[in-house]
């Protein structure tokens, strides 16, 4: 038996036990795969990583840059409690609208903002905003632009907030220094900067599942 098969059936198992999928997020998966939209959502112990995280958090604002197909978006959402929000930031148009379908069946539409367009670009028009500090953001959307999403999320936290960044390892490559990628780049540049920034404590843990071999950061807020 192959590594990775030994990796898909641990998952399975796991899955099976602690983060099976209900209607509405087997729903999600289908709906996004028949839309055509890329198979990168998390897996479903991941989003249930996420929703845990929150809940530990007693997250009752969230940010989300990157929504995809909105299945993380619902692990996330049903942490809430009923008067919490989220908001969604998406760069394509397409992809938002069968995210949005997938919160409304999930029951969730009036906890999930859903937001288009580039997130360096919704991100300034938020702070404008001037909401109450995000609890916990989950960043996974294109990965050459983390540093920066990074930097905006710590404008858009306070002292005790919890940022996760996914997909930190990229098969091994983010340990490479000759690799110049824009999502290595992106990610190195994320990682040291959690590092080396004063108002965070942060570490990486890597993973492997039915997504591979990845992983991902997570920092607190300390001021």
């Amino acid at each position: 038996m192959s590594e990775s098969q030994v990796w898909d059936d641990v998952d399975t198992y796991f899955v099976t036990h602690l983060a099976a999928d209900d209607d509405a997020l087997a729903a999600a998966r289908r709906e996004s795969d028949a839309a055509g939209l890329p198979p990168v959502n998390v897996a479903a112990n991941q989003g249930k990583l996420l929703q845990l995280l929150a809940q530990i958090q007693g997250a009752r604002t969230i940010l989300e840059i990157g929504t995809l197909g909105g299945y993380s978006t619902i692990w996330l959402a049903r942490a809430l409690p009923a008067e919490g929000r989220l908001v969604t930031l998406e760069y394509s148009a397409r992809h938002a609208e069968v995210a949005t379908r997938n919160i409304a069946r999930a029951g969730l539409d009036a906890l999930v903002d859903v937001r288009v367009g580039p997130a360096l670009e919704s991100l300034p028009k938020l702070a404008d905003e001037n909401p109450p500090p995000f609890d916990l953001v989950f960043i996974d959307a294109d990965k050459g632009n983390n540093p920066h999403y990074l930097e905006w999320a710590l404008r858009l936290t306070s002292t005790g907030s919890l940022i996760v960044i996914d997909n930190v390892v990229r098969g091994g490559r983010v340990a490479d220094a000759d690799d110049t990628g824009d999502d290595v780049r992106g990610t190195r540049a994320a990682i040291e900067l959690i590092g080396s920034h004063p108002r965070l404590s942060g570490t990486a843990l890597q993973t492997v599942g039915t997504k591979g071999y990845d992983g991902f950061a997570l920092a607190r807020v300390l001021t």
